[in-house]
């Protein structure tokens, strides 16, 4: 049976571990090579641990064990240029490009919430320069190849609940988180029209608490136990605490394929009924 995705290729930023290994793998699985990035490396404001070379190598594994080929490699998406190298790398080996999953994300979540004006500047600057410029750099690199092949495409944005409504927590790092993923989605929308002409279709998906190992870690259960507050916020309607990676996975499957083949400028909740409470 043709899977729905075959002959394809997607780049996938934060693709070494939790939801972008999650997108790489389901992708993969219906029939789609992958352009797989990720920084590998930590981030200084960022004390929940990042992903590793041997997270990215197991990515490339699990693809492979799909019988799909896939390019990876280390790659900051701050980096416009160094991300401009991989994704046509990526095209020289695998021959197109049609789908793109901005991905890549932070959350700089402390315990010791920082004072000093230049160390909350670092923490606030790290987060957007991820979260929303690395979605633009991503957007940036991959955009004119898709333009250029004349064939169409699909991007879609990771955003989050954070993007549709308040979430806070008297918490630099949420304020951040919060201000990028609402960036997203405006990025989302203007892309949406100006890509249009040239049918590349242009969607974000908003997830709640996923198990991740973004979520799932000393770090944020430290957090939590020391304000529980936290908890409830961000409790969902449904009676789980957190969905699974493939759950968001199978909503970027959906967006990137025919099935979606008038769908743009929509944010798409994964949510739990988190944003009907």
């Amino acid at each position: 049976m043709s899977k729905i995705l075959e002959g394809q290729v997607a780049f996938v930023t934060g693709a070494a571990r939790g939801q972008g290994r999650s997108h790489a793998v389901r992708l993969a699985q219906e029939g789609a090579d992958v352009i797989a990035v990720d920084i590998c490396a930590q981030i200084s404001s960022v004390e929940i641990p990042m992903a590793t070379k041997e997270d990215l190598d197991e990515t490339v594994r699990l693809v492979e064990a799909e019988g799909r080929r896939i390019a990876a490699s280390v790659a900051d998406v701050r980096d416009g240029v160094a991300l401009t190298e991989a994704v046509r790398a990526g095209v020289a080996k695998l021959g197109r490009l049609d789908i793109v999953c901005a991905n890549a994300g932070i959350y700089a979540l402390t315990l010791d919430e920082p004072t000093d004006v230049a160390e909350r500047r670092r923490f606030w600057q790290d987060t957007i320069d991820v979260n929303l410029t690395g979605v633009w750099n991503t957007v940036e690199a991959a955009a004119p190849i898709m333009i250029e092949a004349g064939r169409g495409g699909a991007i879609i944005l990771t955003a989050s609940t954070a993007a549709s409504k308040s979430a806070a927590n008297h918490s630099l790092a949420m304020d951040a988180y919060t201000a990028a993923k609402h960036g997203v989605v405006g990025l989302m929308r203007n892309l949406a029209v100006d890509l249009a002409s040239h049918s590349i279709r242009v969607n974000t998906v908003h997830p709640t608490g996923v198990h991740t190992p973004m979520v799932e870690n000393e770090v944020v259960g430290r957090y939590m136990a020391v304000n529980p507050g936290f908890a409830k916020l961000v409790q969902n309607s449904l009676p789980v605490d957190a969905v699974d990676p493939v759950d968001i996975s199978n909503a970027i499957v959906y967006l990137a394929s025919d099935a979606a083949r008038y769908v743009t400028g929509v944010q798409l909740p994964v949510d739990a009924g988190f944003l009907v409470k």
